[in-house]
């Protein structure tokens, strides 16, 4: 794997930081404001949105500069929205700073796919994919957590101001590492728009939506929950997302490793177990260590569906891939917002802190129901496409004369 994979990892690492660390700084955050929790919920809901909106739209304006400076611009635009919610004296302000930070993250994970897929022979593309991610992942486990710890003894404030600087280092990272490739030329809008004509495309990045927003309607709002309902303390919840970091971790290097192997049987087996392990968390999450041990299976079966799926946008893409690239990561985070918006729906209604369980389990089931419909779609145009095949055939032996 080459050595500018590494750099794209670096800045997953920080932009992954900032996106799961307000998880466990929800509280702290709310009380500062003087908002309530699912109100502060909306830093996630804005932040999932900027995103969505954010990929299609830089990626857009950086069709005709380089690949890297685009990316440098990114982690640019990064940088000053986490220094704005840092410094922000009031809570619109604060949720402007999550918005100006991730119009960044789709883009940067949608051109930065396309990059790493592009440095490796055909069969590591998801390998590739996989090894950018894993900076994502790692923020789970180290920054996150140490995010989240910060802001829990020093300020939440602080802790956006490190993720600031983890930006600047992601920005030095990709301006050393990462090769300086041209544009790609003869990029048209019309030519990137062309492949959402493809159902194939919407139908994967409708089981992104689904399946990855099954995964953030638990973890959105795992500090009441795990405070308030399996009795853990306040300080325990840095180490349950380290645990959570865990799982993410080995789901994207499972799916990394056999989405070049057998990618539909992949997203079968994740999104069906992710279905079942987010329903029982309504029961597991009365228990103390039935709860840790579903949290790392949430992280883990729901990270395993990213390289597959990241992947079958690509391969479905062909020829265009860097717009659907882009606004399938904003489908991710399209997820992250509605499961977000619909788990504080819930809660607010009376029904409880684990009531956003079930409706996770409900997107997750729902996302596979799309998997089998894809799949059905494949046979039927391998079964075309072979009539197809000897019907030419056939009309071109009865052409030559006897």
């Amino acid at each position: 794997m080459p050595l500018a994979l590494l750099a794209l990892a670096i800045g997953a690492f920080g932009i992954g930081t900032t996106e799961f660390v307000i998880m466990g700084l929800l509280p702290e955050v709310a009380d500062d404001f003087g908002v309530s929790v699912p109100t502060a919920g909306h830093l996630v809901t804005g932040y999932a949105l900027g995103v969505m909106l954010g990929a299609p739209l830089m990626t857009v304006l950086g069709t005709k500069i380089s690949r890297k400076r685009m990316l440098m611009l990114l982690m640019g635009l990064f940088i000053a929205g986490n220094l704005l919610s840092a410094l922000a004296p009031v809570f619109g302000l604060m949720l402007l700073g999550r918005v100006i930070a991730s119009l960044a993250h789709g883009a940067f994970f949608g051109i930065g796919s396309v990059v790493a897929a592009g440095l490796v022979a055909p069969h590591k593309k998801a390998g590739a994919i996989a090894l950018m991610f894993t900076g994502l992942t790692v923020a789970n486990v180290v920054g996150v957590p140490l995010g989240t710890l910060v802001g829990q003894s020093a300020g939440w404030r602080i802790t956006f101001g490190l993720v600031a600087a983890l930006g600047v280092i992601g920005l030095a990272g990709i301006a050393g590492l990462v090769p300086d490739l041209p544009a790609p030329e003869g990029v048209r809008l019309r030519h990137e728009l062309a492949a959402f004509k493809n159902v194939q495309v919407l139908l994967a990045m409708a089981m992104t939506v689904l399946g990855f927003g099954g995964v953030f309607a638990a973890i959105t709002y795992i500090a009441p929950m795990m405070t308030q309902v399996a009795g853990f303390a306040d300080g325990s919840v840095t180490w349950l997302l380290v645990l959570f970091g865990l799982g993410m971790v080995g789901g994207n290097l499972v799916g990394g490793r056999y989405a070049d192997r057998a990618l539909m049987p992949l997203l079968y087996v994740s999104l069906g177990a992710l279905a079942v392990v987010l329903a029982l968390f309504t029961l597991t999450a009365h228990h103390k260590v039935l709860a840790a041990v579903t949290i790392i299976l949430i992280g883990g079966l729901g990270f395993a569906t990213v390289p597959p799926l990241q992947k079958r946008v690509l391969d479905q893409a062909r020829g265009a891939p860097t717009l659907a690239s882009a606004v399938n990561i904003g489908a991710f985070n399209l997820g992250n917002a509605l499961s977000a918006w619909l788990g504080g729906l819930v809660i607010t209604a009376g029904l409880g802190y684990t009531a956003p369980n079930w409706v996770g389990a409900v997107l997750a089931a729902s996302a596979l129901v799309l998997a089998f419909v894809a799949a059905a779609l494949d046979r039927r145009d391998k079964v075309l496409s072979v009539v197809d095949g000897d019907q030419v055939s056939t009309e071109r032996q009865a052409a030559v004369p006897h």
